[in-house]
């Protein structure tokens, strides 16, 4: 656990981008029952937040080798990665989860030169799919990829194995687990309810049946 991943957590949860609520769990857009819920948006409003987190996702980016340009993931991902590709002076694009139904029908919005070796930019990564998304969209142009950055990390099994098999490398500020234990650290949650939250990332689908049949 780095310094840094343990700040943004700090930070996350100081201007409620993340909260939690085992007693009272939030319902995804999925109809799960979640302890936790993200919004990365929320970090836009805080200058010093904002900042920080533009600091190190232009840090973890240059960290992969032969980086040639930036592409963000639409929606949340979009100024993230804008303000990277910034940071570092290099390219940018984002890419639409799909194509637009008028004009060209672009599904990647910007000019990236064929071959370019790309760091794919997201503000969250909880099961991969819209990371895959992009990464194919930007294959299918001819573009490489470097890796994946994101904030946060919900860190699921399934997920992690996913970019395993792959082959693509994923590097977040903060995840999950960092985040429980500065949750706990700081008394914002209890350790019932560091228990529960363990519980839940382990299996979601799982806890959130268990819930509802509680209630």
């Amino acid at each position: 656990m780095t310094l840094l991943s343990q700040n943004i957590a700090d930070q996350l949860l100081q201007i409620k981008a993340i909260q939690l609520n085992p007693q009272n769990p939030y319902t995804w857009a999925s109809g799960l029952r979640s302890p936790i819920y993200c919004d990365n948006r929320q970090i836009l409003s805080f200058p010093e937040a904002r900042k920080h987190v533009i600091f190190a996702l232009a840090r973890v980016s240059s960290e992969f080798a032969d980086v040639d340009a930036i592409a963000g993931v639409a929606t949340a991902g979009i100024p993230w990665g804008a303000y990277v590709a910034d940071r570092l002076d290099l390219p940018y694009c984002y890419v639409r989860s799909k194509p637009k139904d008028h004009g060209l029908k672009n599904l990647i919005e910007g000019k990236i030169p064929t071959g370019s070796n790309v760091v794919v930019v997201e503000d969250l990564v909880s099961t991969g799919g819209s990371s895959f998304e992009a990464i194919e969209a930007l294959k299918a142009e001819g573009m490489t990829i470097a890796g994946v950055v994101c904030i946060f990390h919900y860190g699921f099994a399934q997920t992690l194995q996913k970019f395993a098999e792959n082959k693509v490398e994923c590097k977040s500020l903060t995840n999950f687990s960092i985040l429980l234990e500065r949750s706990l650290h700081s008394q914002y949650i209890s350790g019932d309810d560091f228990t529960k939250l363990k519980s839940w990332n382990l299996n979601p689908k799982a806890w959130s049946d268990q819930f509802q049949s509680s209630l």
